[in-house]
């Protein structure tokens, strides 16, 4: 029991909490909200293509709607937060999800649910998830020592990805017992109990750092443009989360729609790359000090962006093509979980601690500013060519995003302390 991967998370996370139980608290909140975020990742589109009829235009709207607040806000918000508390301002953003996922089961009731309103919605908890993540990512490193932030990241991250093995799934049994938009009642109340995790912390938020000389709008892209692991970090993740999202809307209406799998069973193929994503969570670090990081960031991508490759020529329909597709899942989200430990922990040690915010809207704005441009396109495609063609696109896409990784700068990165420093 004591080689479980599991308990392992669990004993290593357990260094991190203090005699108050902060990081638990602080951890469980964001596991429950993690289930919650795949829930509605799932049901949101799933409530557009069953409830609404929509098709691949539908739920391309929809997508692009999410990620539209990406393309200008994480810039915005990194520099607003710089020398601001961020504990206050993610408990607000959490209720602020809430209740706006809890208007789509009202409207349902009310039969009163349209695609506009989706969209609205979708908007708004995209924004709301914006500012969260980047007040997230710079309020961690005060929150835990700096010695203990990789094991932090990894505890988080894989609790993350644990929520990828059950979210989808879970999504997909709620779709078919309860209705895609009663689903959404889930994620609204993990909203809650993250806000609740975060706010039981007794530990003061340390004080923000600020000087009379406050940097620019623009220092946080400076901080990218200094490093070249940084560089061509964000230009692999701008152009991976592109693809994937043309990928992604077009993915959803092939499998339910064209080859008849069942809205659990999508489901269920989807949760196969949570669990992939979570055995490499647990991988990452150690593949790390064997390789260096930039070698084992090489080798994660080998397999989070050269096997959805496959996904257009996958045979099969019904439960055939969802086990094909849950194995493809599971290995891609492998390195998928592997690279995603690694990217977090590079970028808050390499960031000086004052720019963490700033920086973090900058890599936002570039990486997540990409999506709805992806999920709109992905739409056209999808319409105009069809879904499998428009999925072999996405995933050529993805493909071509690990190139930057490659480079000399980035393979032969050792320790990101060392760098840094």
């Amino acid at each position: 029991m004591g080689h479980d991967p599991v308990t392992k998370l669990l004993d290593e996370a357990e260094v991190l909490v203090t005699v108050d139980g902060d990081f638990k608290r602080f951890w469980a909140g964001q596991t429950v909200s993690a289930v919650g975020t795949h829930v509605t990742a799932v049901a949101l589109p799933l409530t557009a293509a069953l409830t609404l009829d929509a098709g691949a235009a539908g739920v391309s709207a929809i997508a692009t709607a999410t990620y539209l607040p990406s393309a200008a806000l994480p810039l915005l918000t990194g520099h607003w937060l710089e020398g601001r508390r961020k504990r206050g301002v993610m408990i607000a953003v959490d209720i602020i999800r809430a209740a706006a996922l809890i208007v789509i089961p009202i409207a349902w009731a009310m039969d009163q649910l349209s695609l506009p309103l989706l969209v609205v919605v979708a908007f708004l908890v995209g924004a709301a998830s914006v500012v969260f993540d980047i007040a997230s990512f710079a309020y961690l490193p005060d929150f835990v020592p700096e010695a203990e932030l990789p094991a932090a990241n990894r505890a988080l991250q894989g609790s993350s990805t644990a929520a990828q093995v059950g979210g989808p799934g879970l999504s997909g049994i709620l779709v078919q017992l309860l209705g895609p938009a009663v689903a959404l009642l889930v994620d609204a109340a993990s909203y809650l109990a993250s806000a609740v995790g975060i706010a039981s912390a007794r530990r003061p938020e340390i004080a923000p750092h600020t000087t009379d000389d406050r940097p620019g709008l623009w220092e946080g892209v400076r901080q990218l443009k200094v490093s070249p692991f940084l560089r061509s970090l964000t230009a692999h993740a701008a152009l991976y989360n592109a693809s994937a999202q043309i990928l992604v809307v077009n993915l959803v209406i092939l499998a339910v729609k064209e080859r008849g799998l069942s809205a659990g069973g999508y489901g269920i193929a989807l949760s196969a790359g949570g669990a992939g994503a979570f055995v490499g969570a647990m991988l990452g670090l150690r593949l790390a000090k064997r390789l260096g990081y930039g070698r084992a960031f090489g080798t994660s991508l080998v397999l989070s962006t050269g096997l959805p490759l496959l996904l257009a020529f996958l045979p099969g329909r019904g439960i055939q093509y969802g086990v094909l597709l849950g194995v493809l899942q599971f290995l891609s989200g492998i390195g998928l979980g592997s690279a995603n430990v690694l990217s977090v922990t590079i970028r808050q040690l390499l960031i000086p601690r004052t720019a963490l915010a700033r920086s973090n809207g900058a890599y936002r704005t570039f990486t997540f500013g990409v999506l709805p441009i992806g999920a709109a396109l992905g739409g056209v495609l999808g319409s105009t060519f069809g879904t499998t063609a428009a999925v072999a696109v996405g995933s050529i896409g993805i493909a071509l995003s690990a190139l930057p990784m490659f480079v000399r700068e980035v393979r032969t990165l050792e320790t990101p302390v060392t760098t840094a420093a």
